[in-house]
């Protein structure tokens, strides 16, 4: 395993987004490594043994001030999964996350995704070096902010790691693919759905594992300036999450699929599912991310494995 200096563990570790399922699993792992550590989130919380922070990060001074004395920020704040949304908010909140961190001297770790890359259907498997013409306005917008991030690590000598993960699922990851239309279902005791066709291969992650891997990357300045493909599980077939979930359960649920007429009608009832439909291609091809540079970078890291990862987001909701 890698080993880090005194001076390199020693600082302020600052998570952007802290109530989200990826800020929770990030505080977590940092807890459990004894740094020190602050949790910022848009509204008031209260995290045991945590110093906490109240902020909106499209407001410059107020992520000026959470930001302020940080040696490591992790930017995993979310905005509303909707495209004006994104357009409007996701380059503000980044040029502010930059400047601070800048006034800091602070290592940026950025949680981005994978949407940049295009055009559909994608390399099986894709890595870092895919091309990126992103066929959705949410991609364009995700292609945008981390190019900011790459041309200030250029331009400004911003210290910075970009650390993309694929569909999340995990403790508490309520906006999960795999809890969307499917487990949150299941508990429910309804049948799951699926956006997705039949036997189409994709990849998850899972939110502990990302935060382990961010957490590593952040401490290991070889890492600095470079975009990293974070841990995820094997390619895996809706049917076969499913009847994970099922064992899990002990049911025997069936998953339905949407067939596009009946998305395009729900879309116009489910604004969420309207936002999916530019993300279709996603879930008609199969969708396989690799991970190889970062299993070279640190040979001790893991992906959990579905069945362990699905009974602790389980749990977590039940």
């Amino acid at each position: 395993m890698k080993t880090t200096s005194p001076f390199e563990t020693s600082g302020l570790h600052t998570v952007l987004g802290a109530s989200g399922a990826s800020g929770i699993a990030l505080v977590k792992e940092l807890k459990k490594r004894e740094l020190k550590i602050r949790a910022v989130q848009r509204s008031a919380c209260s995290i045991e043994g945590v110093e906490t922070a109240q902020a909106n990060l499209l407001d410059s001074k107020e992520t000026a001030n959470a930001i302020n004395g940080s040696s490591y920020v992790y930017m995993c704040a979310a905005v509303e999964y909707k495209t004006s949304s994104w357009q409007s908010n996701w380059p503000l909140m980044m040029k502010n996350t930059i400047e601070a961190c800048l006034q800091n001297n602070a290592v940026l770790i950025f949680l981005d995704n994978i949407y940049m890359y295009g055009p559909s259907p994608l390399t099986v498997p894709f890595d870092e070096r895919h091309s990126q013409f992103p066929p959705s306005k949410k991609g364009q917008v995700r292609k945008h902010v981390a190019n900011m991030v790459l041309e200030a690590v250029n331009e400004k000598k911003l210290k910075a790691v970009i650390a993309r993960s694929a569909d999340f699922y995990g403790p508490n990851a309520k906006n999960s693919m795999f809890y969307i239309s499917t487990l949150d279902r299941m508990l429910e005791g309804k049948g799951p759905q699926s956006i997705a066709k039949p036997g189409i291969l994709h990849t998850f992650a899972n939110t502990t594992d990302n935060a382990t891997a961010m957490v590593s990357l952040a401490l290991d300045p070889t890492t600095y300036g470079q975009v990293w493909h974070l841990p995820v599980g094997k390619p895996i077939k809706p049917e076969e999450l499913i009847s994970m979930i099922n064992k899990e359960l002990g049911k025997d649920y069936k998953i339905s699929f949407l067939p596009p007429f009946m998305r395009r009608v729900l879309s116009l009832f489910i604004p969420a599912l309207k936002e999916t439909e530019e993300m279709l291609y996603q879930f008609e091809n199969d969708y396989v991310m690799s991970w190889e540079k970062l299993k070279k970078q640190f040979p001790e890291l893991e992906a959990t494995s579905y069945p362990e990862g699905i009974r602790e987001m389980i749990a977590s909701f039940r």
